[in-house]
This record gives C-alpha cells, sequence and structure tokens, in this order.
C-alpha cells in the first residue's frame, strides 16, 4: 500500500476513535458492537417513559402530565429517526 493509503487509513481509525469509542474498543477486541447510529435504545425507554406519562396524564385529567408526555414521545421519536444530515449524503431528501 502506497504511503499516502496508510496515512488516509490512520486518519479515518483516528476520527472513528473519536466519534464512536466504544465501537472502535468493541473491534479492536474482536466482539463487535453496533456502531452509535444503530443503538436506539435510549430513544425506546424514552417514548415508554413519554407514553405511560401520557396514559398517566389522560387518566388523571391533568394537562401538565399529558403536555409532558407528548414533549418526551416528540423527542423520543425524533432521536429514534435517523439523522437527516446522514440520510441527505446518502441521496435521500434531496430534490
Amino acid at each position: 500500500m502506497p504511503q499516502s493509503e496508510d496515512h488516509r487509513l490512520v486518519d479515518l481509525e483516528a476520527r472513528l476513535e473519536r466519534e464512536d469509542p466504544r465501537f472502535t474498543r468493541a473491534m479492536r477486541s474482536g466482539r463487535p458492537a453496533r456502531p452509535r447510529e444503530y443503538r436506539r435504545t435510549g430513544a425506546w425507554w424514552g417514548l415508554a417513559l413519554g407514553v405511560a406519562m401520557l396514559a398517566c396524564g389522560i387518566a388523571l385529567a391533568q394537562g401538565l402530565l399529558i403536555a409532558g408526555g407528548l414533549v418526551l414521545v416528540g423527542m423520543a421519536a425524533q432521536l429514534a429517526d435517523p439523522d437527516p444530515a446522514r440520510m441527505a449524503h446518502r441521496g435521500f431528501g434531496r430534490r
């Protein structure tokens, strides 16, 4: 491999280490882990909590719980949705 190719690989490795250290450590140890963009556990927990808050707010007729549940569900849905900037690079979202 020419020297320039090695330099590119080192730069790519350094960038990946900065962006997702857990993924990089898992690859070095031989036990692959999901990259950060595919980990959505927090979003699912937020969605479940938001739906529970919304249901309790409806059952107790409490507007603050309803509003909080709706906001939390919206935030969790945004986290569960793929990054729009990343999707634009793949050709999606362009007209």
